[in-house]
């Protein structure tokens, strides 16, 4: 295998302008990958890092081309429009990740129903909305890969009764691997999840989950992107339908030290939701 499997390739990443999507990124553009990064963040937010214009910068600092575009994954107009944009920047698409997401933990009555729907719109259709439009250009790609950044389907009590909606929101971004693994695996496609083990050193832990004690008992976002490049440098039609889990992908590319994405090394982790 060449040691930059993903020279030249196209990734359409949502949601890459922090976090996880935005280190996807910056692993892949290592390899000089071309990256488009489909988010919403234009101007910089007050409790957020980043926005499409620094991940661009960043994206290109490691190698890469960047293709930064406003993309509300909630809207067809917007995610056909950002398609039609990196088809006519880059000429095809390889890989969609699927990673944009919103997150209300709440118990039932305690949910707002314009925060079910945000997370209905953003994690479920948003995710059906993408994979749709990127379908007929991924068709063309000779290894073609959709990765979702969500959990195993453990339909246990405990991961649902503390946050109904949420987990709905989440395993409905499963169901679509579930279900287009099968649909498009005479395409060649590779369609797979991807969750973290542990929490994941990203804005939404630090402000939802315990802030900087929810921090230090993380793993940083490279751990993700590390198991996804490998994912992506698999023959898709070979790799198809997996719930992977980062450290386990890791353990199968050789990975033996796990300490090097600890933020603090030595420190308890904090484990993940659904694993």
């Amino acid at each position: 295998m060449s040691d930059k499997p993903l020279k030249g390739k196209t990734l359409f990443i949502t949601g890459a302008s922090r976090g996880i999507g935005l280190a996807i990124g910056k692993r892949a553009a290592q390899d000089g990958a071309n990256i488009v990064i489909a988010a919403k963040s234009k101007r910089k937010h007050p409790k957020l890092p980043g926005t499409i214009f620094t991940a661009a910068e960043e994206i290109e600092q490691a190698g890469g081309k960047a293709l930064p575009l406003v993309v509300d994954v909630r809207s067809e107009e917007s995610v056909e429009a950002g398609v039609a944009a990196a088809v006519e920047e880059f000429g095809g698409i390889d890989i969609l990740v699927n990673n944009a997401s919103a997150i209300y933990l709440s118990p039932t009555e305690a949910t707002p129903m314009k925060r079910y729907d945000l997370m209905h719109q953003v994690n479920i259709r948003g995710t059906f909305l993408c994979s749709k439009i990127c379908t007929p250009h991924l068709k063309k790609s000779d290894n073609p890969h959709i990765l979702n950044i969500s959990p195993p389907l453990n339909m246990e009590e405990r991961w649902f009764a503390p946050h109904v909606a949420y987990t709905m929101a989440k395993f409905g971004m499963s169901m679509c691997v579930l279900g287009m693994a099968g649909e498009y695996r005479s395409h060649g496609f590779g369609v797979n999840a991807l969750w973290p083990r542990t929490a994941i050193a990203t804005s939404a832990v630090k402000n939802l989950l315990g802030g900087d004690e929810a921090i230090s008992q993380s793993r940083k976002p490279e751990i993700m992107a590390d198991a996804a490049h490998w994912i992506f440098s698999q023959k898709a039609s070979e790799t198809n339908g997996n719930f992977f889990i980062d450290d386990e992908v890791l353990e199968k590319a050789g990975v033996t030290d796990f300490d090097q994405y600890a933020i603090t090394p030595g420190k308890p982790l904090m484990p993940d939701f659904f694993v």
